[in-house]
């Protein structure tokens, strides 16, 4: 018998304190991964990923150097058909029932500026939970930085109005698969301006005016893009969070809508 056949396996040993986990795993695992790209077919990126599974109430430990080795043999594809091969395998690996997997990232998409048309990468973070247990559920997320500009100001300035840099966080659970930059799209759309990497004069001064001729409070971003979500068969339950970062207050505004609130 060699030395590492000798070693005892206290992960393995039984527990008398009767308190199953519900979950236990890895966190910010960083890894390199490939998505599923709508322009170039595919994009490579860096993850953070956590990664659990259930835990029966009669065993002390999980081993989890194995989650590590699932990942290491599979090369990480973002599609649903590749993500369920790992989580079946991280049921068959770790002998349970549910195995949970949350991958955050980031993925860029080339835009190109709306009136001198100069291109650049523009970065959003994208998240990815996906739970198998009897079914696949899966959640897509994003944050899409977006210009609102407050139609109060607008309203009741002599010169001007205020703009404000913000965030629209998107999480769907779909019944199909969708892209991520069809979510993307939606936010921008339901903001006074959505944002850019490289812009020239020209640009800036559309962008401006474009924000101008569209204010929009947060409870208005978070109401657009709620009834673009509704509207999406493939879509049955999403929550839009909308935050904009003040520029006249030391705090942010904020709104939330969730698929129970809208009515169909």
């Amino acid at each position: 018998m060699n030395k590492a056949e000798q070693l005892k396996d206290i992960q393995s040993q039984s527990d008398e304190r009767n308190v199953g986990i519900r979950k236990v795993g890895v966190k910010d695992l960083r890894y390199p991964i490939t998505l599923l790209d709508r322009q170039s077919e595919k994009q490579h990126t860096v993850a953070s990923m956590n990664m659990y599974v259930d835990l029966p109430h009669h065993d002390r430990g999980t081993h989890m150097s194995r989650f590590v080795e699932v990942l290491e043999r599979h090369k990480l594809k973002l599609w649903p058909s590749n993500l369920d091969e790992i989580l079946n395998d991280m049921r068959k690996t770790f002998e349970c029932e549910t195995a949970h997997i949350d991958i955050t990232f980031p993925y860029f998409i080339r835009k190109a500026a709306p009136v001198s048309g100069i291109q650049s990468l523009m970065e959003y973070t994208c998240r990815l939970e996906a739970e198998r247990d009897g079914h696949l559920a899966m959640w897509f997320s994003v944050d899409v930085p977006v210009t609102n500009l407050c139609p109060c100001s607008k309203e009741i300035s002599d010169y001007g109005a205020h703009n404000q840099r913000g965030i629209i966080h998107l999480r769907v659970h779909t019944r199909h698969f969708i892209w991520y930059e069809e979510l993307i799209e939606m936010a921008e759309s339901s903001a006074s301006s959505p944002l850019f990497t490289i812009l020239k004069r020209q640009d800036e001064k559309y962008i401006t005016e474009r924000a101008y001729d569209n204010p929009r409070f947060v409870e208005d971003a978070a109401r657009e893009v709620a009834i673009q979500l509704k509207a999406d068969q493939r879509i049955d339950q999403f929550r839009v969070e909308v935050e904009n970062y003040e520029s006249i207050h030391n705090h942010s505004a904020y709104a939330c809508i969730t698929s129970d609130d809208v009515s169909s």
